[in-house]
């Protein structure tokens, strides 16, 4: 996420005294000047990585076990997915009811604090972040179709029936692996002078097979795809997380065109949690301690994941004293936007 950076240091004063940073609850106006922050609450978040792939059927299609012994080959058109990989962790949203202001007094030195640009609270006096800007990802290449017609001979084009001219492009393929054995064996008429050629040659030879083979076997046209899922966490017991489908990927939970794939939330109960007796007040910076929960994901008769993962809903605030972000001081805090739990505190 983008981030911002927040200076909150306009009110130095001259003297050597100093009141303390001031931080509250709700979002301030009127002329009062300072910060407004927010702490994150937890979301489950799988990502599932899918493949839709497309398959088109060779004009020969039907000739593919005859002079190819191509078994299996489909003379209909197909579209179906599969899922390459699935990734289960947690993800921070803005917690609405965890609004917090940091007001700057006169005589104050209020820390310096970033946040994102949702405005969940990153670090406080830390060095600004490393803004360089990421080198663009290269685009992906996609795989060029070939014509393979432009490789077939007069005869090949000529030919009287299709099963003909099916039987000539599999003896075409079939002198092309011959030529390539021979180049190898170094046994061809014209051998190429040196590796760069005969490499060249093969690459050549390869391409022209793959298209004439194609004819046969048919194409299959592969879309990669990411699917991100969000869910927020209560203690559950195997409740469907996604549904997936062969024919159409991802798809509603209330759609039975796809098979379930079922989630479990477990409260571990740590650290364990006061009572609240509703004396607490806001006293510093306010943070998450989050909790811990034990999540399984199962589908298609397997355990896909099985572990911890930090749940901040199940946790609790703290706050770290106003005192430390006074005057000369070197407390920096690092958060994590993810649970608005601490990283790093350190005193320099």
């Amino acid at each position: 996420m983008k981030k911002k950076m927040i200076w909150l240091a306009a009110l130095l004063m001259a003297t050597s005294t100093y009141a303390q940073t001031d931080v509250t609850t709700g979002i301030m106006r009127g002329k009062d000047y300072g910060v407004t922050y927010v702490l994150p609450k937890t979301e489950i978040e799988i990502t599932i990585e899918a493949t839709k792939h497309t398959y088109m059927p060779g004009e020969f299609c039907k000739y593919a076990d005859r002079y190819l012994r191509l078994s299996n080959v489909s003379p209909d058109p197909e579209i179906y997915w599969t899922i390459d990989k699935i990734q289960t962790g947690v993800a921070g949203v803005p917690d609405k009811d965890n609004v917090y202001f940091v007001k700057l007094k006169d005589k104050t030195v209020a820390p310096l604090m970033e946040l994102t640009e949702d405005g969940i609270v990153r670090s406080i006096n830390m060095p600004l972040s490393d803004r360089r800007k990421a080198a663009p990802e290269a685009p992906k290449t996609t795989k060029e179709s070939i014509d393979p017609r432009k490789f077939l001979t007069e005869e090949i084009l000529m030919a009287s029936s299709r099963a003909k001219m099916a039987e000539l492009v599999a003896k075409e393929i079939y002198g092309i692996r011959e030529s390539k054995n021979a180049l190898l064996r170094g046994e061809a008429d014209n051998m190429p002078k040196d590796g760069a050629q005969l490499k060249i040659m093969l690459n050549n030879l390869n391409l022209q097979e793959q298209a004439m083979t194609e004819m046969f076997s048919g194409t299959v046209k592969d879309e990669p795809k990411t699917f991100i899922i969000r869910l927020s966490p209560k203690e559950m017991s195997n409740e469907v997380a996604f549904r997936f489908s062969k024919r159409l990927g991802v798809v509603a939970n209330d759609d039975l065109a796809g098979e379930p794939y079922y989630i479990s939330i477990t409260d571990l109960k740590t650290p364990t949690i006061p009572e609240d007796d509703g004396k607490k007040k806001v006293d510093g910076v306010a943070y998450n301690v989050p909790g811990r929960a034990r999540v399984t994901l199962t589908g298609n008769n397997k355990k896909l994941y099985d572990g911890e993962l930090p749940i901040t809903q199940f946790g609790s605030i703290e706050y770290l004293a106003s005192v430390l972000f006074n005057k000369n001081s070197t407390i920096k805090v690092l958060f994590d936007t993810a649970t608005g739990g601490l990283i790093k505190v350190e005193n320099n």
